[in-house]
């Protein structure tokens, strides 16, 4: 006697969620949010629309998937750089050489992604990246204010555009050397900064 198993009906799952995630990351990265179509995901993916959707809801929400992603690596690195036992400026001029050096480390994917989403035309995935960066500049704005309060905010805004312009300069084409002039050029400005706040 024997037995027939009906088989579930529809093609297997053929993705796994977290690489696709990762596939998508480098997409993203490389191109920037407005310049990566469902379409171009779904082919890199190796899946349908339909699947897409159901796996991710839409372009913007896997998109947020991938800045979490990003920004957990980030949150780690910055638990590390920014260590109460640090000098502020020391630990500042470190963020930002090794900001540098992520940024031009990939001539196909550079600057952070997260930065240049901030600029992107979908609100929904703007708002996502807005949140990231936000994120990272209250991590930043609190160590400041633990030797430096009255100066928190000022030099929190510094570093957060000395970033911002090694983003956009990484994406415009300079290599490690230009951006790591830039980021040590900006870490003497910010010792030089908070020593005269000292006196």
């Amino acid at each position: 006697m024997t037995t027939d198993i009906p088989r579930p009906r529809g093609r297997p799952r053929r993705f796994d969620p977290d690489e696709a995630v990762a596939t998508a990351q480098s997409l993203f990265h490389a191109r920037g949010y407005d310049a990566v179509s469902v379409a171009d995901l779904t082919a890199a993916l190796g899946i349908n629309p339909p699947s897409f959707y159901a796996a991710f809801g839409s372009k913007a929400g896997l998109y947020a998937r991938v800045v979490e992603r990003y920004g957990a690596a980030g949150t780690v690195f910055l638990e590390k750089v920014l260590s109460p036992d640090r000098p502020v400026a020391d630990a500042l001029a470190a963020l930002l050489e090794a900001a540098a050096r992520f940024y031009s480390a990939d001539p196909v994917a550079p600057g952070c992604l997260v930065i240049e989403g901030v600029r992107c035309n979908d609100a929904q995935a703007r708002e996502t990246a807005c949140t990231a960066s936000g994120t990272s500049q209250d991590a930043i704005h609190a160590f400041v204010a633990s030797q430096f309060p009255d100066d928190a905010a000022r030099i929190t805004d510094y570093v957060g555009t000395i970033m911002a312009g090694l983003s956009a300069m990484a994406r415009a084409g300079h290599g490690p050397d230009r951006l790591l002039a830039t980021a040590r050029l900006a870490g003497t400005a910010l010792a030089l900064a908070l020593r005269n706040t000292r006196a």
